[in-house]
Parts: structure tokens; sequence; C-alpha cells
């Protein structure tokens, strides 16, 4: 039986935010607390807050902490102050359609309290980032009660990048499935694509699933299709940072060659995620932007240049499986299969800011 995660990825305490910086695991278990949302923006470029709905969560906490901090004596200067910081939060990252629609929430929450006052909007900012941080713990459990009986005893799951407790606030996405499978008393063993070139699985995927006491296996990415056909996986199971209307998928880069090996090869490839992370006005993955990180990334590794100076390099954090590729979509309201513009759209009810 797995145990908890023996740390909260994310928490609020009362005037300030405290995080665990994932760039120091898995060598050191460090935690940042701050006051100042500048420090949470940050935080989530530099990667040391990541994860679609961590981050969604971050950002609503830090338009929180912007009305904390701001000193404006009336609700028009507070609500410029919250928008500025609103903007710097939600420019961090690009592809993540959560950390839009957190921003877009506490966007909300302010227009209902404005007239208030400023002491009201700020209490009632404080508020909704709370609710949007408790209600990803609980979206967590429902995505992992709902995947499962997509396990069977005994299975191989094969999972890429870090969709765990690291990437959310509550147990995760697709190791939420991992989790809830275990917890019913079934043997299940995961191989972790190490995930280049920021090896999240590597570090965060192997780490927390080792703090829980599930069977993990490293691999390199390019060994994952040689696994997949040999028989080695059961089934393919990652998050996803934007989910279109048509039911294409954009998650860590990588995550295309997993969708087309498991196809040909005929074994269940898997999406796990909660409603927030599904973007109705995409109308496909082609609408979804792509993050293209910095060249240091690619070229240096444990801050040694693996690369000729001066050569290009492209790194873009993301690419797109299309629907055709997905066999199901895991979400806090149900597994939803195709067609999924009708599901997606149905999932989402009327839950939307």
């Amino acid at each position: 039986m797995p145990g908890p995660l023996p740390v909260r990825t994310i928490e609020w305490l009362g005037d300030r935010v405290r995080f665990v910086d994932q760039t120091r695991l898995p060598d050191e278990l460090a935690f940042v607390e701050t006051r100042d949302h500048r420090v949470v923006a940050d935080a989530i470029s530099r990667l040391a807050i990541r994860g679609a709905p961590a981050i969604g969560v971050a950002a609503a906490l830090g338009v929180a902490l912007a009305a904390l901090e701001s000193r404006a004596p009336d609700a028009v200067g507070l609500a410029r102050d919250v928008e500025e910081a609103a903007r710097a939060l939600e420019s961090t990252r690009p592809t993540a359609v959560n950390l839009r629609w957190a921003v877009e929430r506490m966007r909300a929450a302010l227009r209902r309290s404005a007239a208030g006052g400023p002491d009201a909007a700020r209490a009632a900012l404080v508020e909704e980032a709370v609710a949007v941080m408790e209600e990803d713990r609980e979206l967590c459990g429902r995505i992992g009660a709902h995947g499962a009986c997509l396990i069977a005893d005994g299975d191989t799951v094969l999972t890429h990048c870090n969709a765990g407790a690291l990437a959310t606030a509550g147990d995760g996405t697709a190791l939420a499935v991992v989790y809830a499978a275990a917890a019913e008393g079934k043997r299940v063993r995961v191989l972790a694509d190490e995930t280049r070139p920021l090896l999240q699985g590597a570090r965060l995927t192997a780490w927390e699933l080792q703090a829980r006491g599930i069977d993990v296996t490293v691999q390199c990415d390019g060994a994952a299709a040689s696994a997949i056909a040999g028989g080695a996986v059961s089934l393919v199971i990652v998050g996803a940072d934007r989910i279109a209307h048509n039911g294409d998928v954009a998650n860590k880069v990588g995550t295309l060659p997993l969708a087309i090996a498991a196809m040909r090869y005929g074994v269940p490839f898997y999406v796990a995620a909660p409603y927030s992370t599904i973007d109705p006005t995409a109308a496909t993955g082609a609408d979804i932007p792509i993050e293209e990180r910095c060249a240091d990334e690619v070229v240096l590794c444990g801050g040694r240049r693996v690369a000729p100076e001066g050569v290009r390099v492209r790194n873009p954090a993301f690419d797109v499986t299309p629907a055709d590729l997905v066999t199901a979509i895991v979400t806090d309201r149900g597994v939803l299969r195709p067609p999924y513009g009708a599901s997606l759209v149905g999932a989402l009810g009327r839950t939307e800011p």
C-alpha cells in the first residue's frame, strides 16, 4: 500500500506561499516561502514550480499575494495592482492552459468583490486562491478513482515527464491513477522515461514514486518504443498541459512518439487531466502555443557542455498528440472516450469561470 507523499508541493500559509523548489530534487528537498508574487512568477518560469495544475494553483496564490502586497487605498488602485501581477504571472509559460484559467478565475473573483472595497476584495481573492488549491487536491483524487480501473493487477505502466503530486496540489493526474490502483491492492510497476532535457522523469517521478513505495524503473527516452514493442508495457498514462476541443493533447515533448508506438503495438494510451486543462477555445492541437525554451537546457547537462559551441538548437517544451492516438482521457468527471468533441465539452459542465 503506498503512503502519502511526505510533503505538499505547494500550500498557503495564511499570508505567504510555501512550495517545493523542484530544481533541487532529487539531491535536496528544499522549500521556498514568500509573500512576493514576483518570486512565484520566477519560480514558474524557471520550473521550480511545474506541472500544469500546480502552476495554475501557484498563479492563483500569486494573485492573492499581489492583493495583500498592494497598499492601494481603494478598489480601483487594488484592481490596477492585481491586474499588473496577473499579467506577469499569466505570461510566465504559454502552453499550460491551467495558468490562464486560474488567473481568469481570480479576475472574476475580483470583479465580484470590488464593490465591497479593497479589504473585502483582498479577502475574496485569498479565499478564491485557496479554493483553487483545495479543488485541485479533490480533482486529483477523483482522477485517480476514475482511472484505477484501467490498471490490472501486475500491470507495468509507462509514463513520461512528471504528472504526479509534484505537478499538482494533490496526488497528481497520471500518477494519481497509479496511486489509486496500488491503494486497491494491485501490484503496479512503473517505467519512467528520464524525460530530456530537464530529466523530470528521472529526477521527480522516480523520487516521488520511491517515496511512496511504488516499484519504479527509469529508462532513457529512446528506450521507450522498444519497451512497448517488446511487450514490457501494459499501458501508457501521461498527463497534459492543454487538451483541444477535438481531443488533441499537448504534453511534454516526447509524448507523441510514445502514442505512435503504443498504437502500432496495440498498447492503450491514456491521458489524465482535470477539467481545467481542457481548452474549448482551441479547436485542434494546431491552436495550442508550444513553448520554446532556452538552448542551454539542451546543450548543457549537469553544468557540462554536451554539444559543440555555437551549434543551433531546437528546444520545444511540448508536442501535440493527435486525438486518434488517444485511447481515453481520464478526468475528474470520468473516463472520456471518442468522439472527444462532445465528451470533453460535456465534462466542462458549468464549471468555467
